[in-house]
């Protein structure tokens, strides 16, 4: 079996992952204004899948100009199918929008343009251009721009046509930042009676166009919104003489002024400041250029307001407590008695900052040490640690500043941390620490006991209300001494200690997880107890999904949750047939990786940073730990099954029906996983607690 016929395209398995994100844009069964929210994260995946995966096939297209001979991948090709997809899906993101906006309409919430406006709304939109928006607001003229790098990535700009109704000038043109990082896109209006009415930003802009440019002869302005996306790869310098904290600093400053990727705009642009724009930016055929509506970068109605009723949204969904830890108590001796598992963001996240601050003012804990890869903005998390380090611990982290698009606030908490004495290991060019560890070292009756904590999730409070993880807490010894060799590995990873209890790339993750599966394999052969259960984001290395085939035909029965690229194929007769891949678009992002093994009735259970894809295993730092603790695999499984039968928002992925929602049975209840679980979570609350120490 040559396993590239039975493959997916990986980038075009995202566009399937983010067309479920539309989908739940055009589900009527969603709040209005969830739906748009929804369209929010639908665009700004698009813009960050065409910063870099798009980015690099044109970088690969541009080599292979050079070569004779394509080895046998077709980026020109792939590319040519994403732009397919990508105009498919753009049709249906606008006829969607459209509806919501309608039926919002009918709910007496209207959006307004600058030829809408009553003489009340006029006012009150003037004033605001004047006193909120014109003081941000800072022209360039087309005809003394001298390159594209003096435009912003990911913002959109009007390009203005300015005209002299006399005829005495001679039309100009000029381009206006829309200044979203300052101000909301949306500007709410008073209401009239039961009406409520909104205004985009750039509409706002259009009403005060005549403030800025009347006092140079011009009395017409008509604008029209443009918007390019850059390359974000980052071109790294090893230049000796430089720390890396610089090349990366440098590099980041560089990023904004990559090659443009893509180029949309109102096509009721007139064509000749198409060409003049086009000229100026240095934008060609090659390129990817698109017209569209007068609206774009509809990143930022994620943060759309709620302006009617609660039916507009989800219903409050808020972060539950731990029976296992009850209030007022010592998270550590809780640690101590019994494994601990948080689920967020069922659970709150608090817990986790809960026990840093115990640990900072605790006189018996003698040092922590975490990792970090995103980190919140306003981290309270990392200010426990500064709190930790002045109260005399030693504190040491690791903090991942090539986290692509969090560069610069990492390199800014790195910076801060050293400031406070924290230990800073310095970060591994070529590598990315992805594991998400803490170890807090505690001086009891005169020995050094660990207690530890391994998550699926950053260690960021932001993300972690909406990205649904797991997170082990354990003073299991032999896994805390474990963490601690990784931390000594990420200062000195040249010689790999022997792991026996977690699975560690980039040594032998992939390799372990071969043999797991081998395992299953082995046990189908021998007709015992053989089945997988994989909760994954993304599935991608060949290696893999060979053994998983492999698995498929000896009759390992194997399900898959993944929420986002799957380049397996199920179903596949003689292929495949015993792997079933579903994947759940829902309130929450699916985040944690979870994998199962049936192991001949004594399953074994593991918690991982990883997704199965070739830089998880090969180029970063990951972790995959067991679960031992009997209670907690049985919330692992409550949780799995949950999810497996979910019936709302989980869709087939790969097979026979691509994205389609899994259909109710006849009679069959209405399971929808992630509301199923928050109940579910919500009467553990009232559990009693098992104080039998391990």
């Amino acid at each position: 079996m040559t396993v590239k016929n039975y493959l997916i395209n990986r980038e075009i398995s995202w566009l399937h992952f983010n067309e479920r994100v539309l989908q739940e844009a055009m589900d009527i069964k969603n709040p209005l204004i969830e739906r748009l929210r929804f369209l929010g994260i639908f665009s700004n995946n698009r813009d960050e899948f065409f910063r870099v995966r798009v980015a690099t096939l044109k970088r690969m297209i541009a080599v292979e100009k050079t070569k004779e001979e394509n080895p046998g991948y077709n980026p020109a090709k792939v590319l040519k199918e994403i732009l397919k997809v990508v105009e498919k899906q753009e049709k249906l993101f606008t006829d969607t929008f459209w509806e919501i906006k309608d039926e919002l309409g009918n709910k007496n919430i209207f959006f307004l343009d600058e030829t809408e406006l009553n003489e009340k709304q006029h006012r009150f939109v003037s004033r605001y251009f004047h006193d909120k928006v014109r003081p941000l607001l800072f022209p360039i003229m087309l005809s003394g721009l001298q390159s594209a790098d003096a435009l912003r990535d990911k913002y959109i700009y009007l390009a203005v046509v300015l005209s002299d109704s006399s005829g005495a000038l001679e039309d100009d043109y000029a381009l206006i930042m829309v200044p979203t990082n300052h101000l909301s896109r949306f500007l709410q209006l008073p209401s009239e009676g039961d009406k409520k009415f909104i205004m985009l930003l750039d509409d706002v802009i259009r009403v005060g166009l005549g403030q800025i440019f009347l006092p140079f002869g011009y009395d017409s302005f008509k604008a029209y919104t443009i918007k390019f996306t850059r390359d974000a790869e980052l071109d790294i310098d090893h230049d000796i003489s430089k720390s890396f904290y610089e090349l990366m600093s440098e590099s980041v400053k560089k990023r904004k002024k990559g090659m443009p990727v893509r180029f949309v705009y109102d096509r009721e642009i007139p064509p000749e400041l198409l060409n003049r724009l086009l000229k100026k930016l240095k934008i060609t055929d090659s390129d990817s250029l698109r017209g569209g509506s007068r609206y774009h970068n509809f990143r930022d109605f994620i943060g759309f307001p709620n302006l009617g009723d609660k039916t507009l949204v989800y219903p409050p969904m808020p972060p539950l407590k731990y029976y296992r830890l009850p209030e007022n108590s010592s998270i550590l001796k809780e640690i101590a008695r019994k494994d601990l598992m948080l689920h967020y963001p069922y659970q709150d996240f608090q817990y986790l900052v809960d026990l840093l601050r115990e640990a900072s003012i605790d006189p018996k804990v003698r040092a922590i040490k975490m990792t970090f890869y995103r980190a919140a903005r306003n981290s309270n998390v990392i200010n426990s640690l500064i709190n930790a380090a002045r109260n005399g611990k030693n504190v040491t982290v690791f903090l991942e500043i090539q986290a692509r698009f969090d560069e610069e606030a990492n390199i800014y908490w790195a910076e801060r941390l050293r400031e406070e004495g924290v230990k800073i290991i310095k970060t591994l060019p070529g590598y990315k620490v992805h594991a998400k560890l803490m170890l807090i070292r505690r001086k009891e009756n005169g020995q050094n006991v660990y207690y530890t904590n391994i998550s699926t999730g950053n260690f960021n409070e932001q993300t972690a209300k909406v990205y649904a993880d797991e997170s082990l807490f354990t003073a299991n010894q032999e896994i805390a001494r474990e963490v601690n060799m990784l931390f000594h590995l990420f200062e000195a990873p040249y010689t790999p200690p022997d792991f026996k209890h977690l699975l560690v790339a980039p040594y032998f993750l992939r390799n372990k997880i071969i043999k797991l599966i081998n395992r299953e394999i082995k046990n189908a052969k021998a007709g015992k107890e053989a089945w997988m259960i994989l909760k994954l984001n993304n599935l991608v290395d060949e290696k893999v999904v060979k053994k998983l085939y492999k698995a498929s035909q000896a009759g390992v029965k194997i399900n898959i949750l993944c929420r986002g690229i799957c380049v397996l194929i199920p179903g596949i007769k003689g292929v495949s047939e015993n792997i079933t891949v579903t994947g759940i678009v829902d309130r929450f992002l699916e985040h944690s990786r979870v994998f199962v093994f049936a192991n001949d009735g004594n399953p074994k259970y593991y918690l991982s940073s990883a997704d199965w894809m070739i830089r998880n295993f090969d180029h970063r730092f990951e972790v995959a730990c067991p679960v031992y603790d009997k209670d907690l695999q049985n919330e692992l499984m409550e949780m799995l099954q949950i999810q497996m039968k979910d019936n709302v928002k989980s869709r087939y992925i790969n097979g026979p029906v691509n994205n389609e929602y899994k259909k109710l049975e006849t009679g069959e209840p209405e399971i929808r996983a992630q509301f199923v679980l928050y109940q579910y979570y919500k009467k553990l609350e009232k559990k009693p607690r098992n104080n039998t120490k391990k």
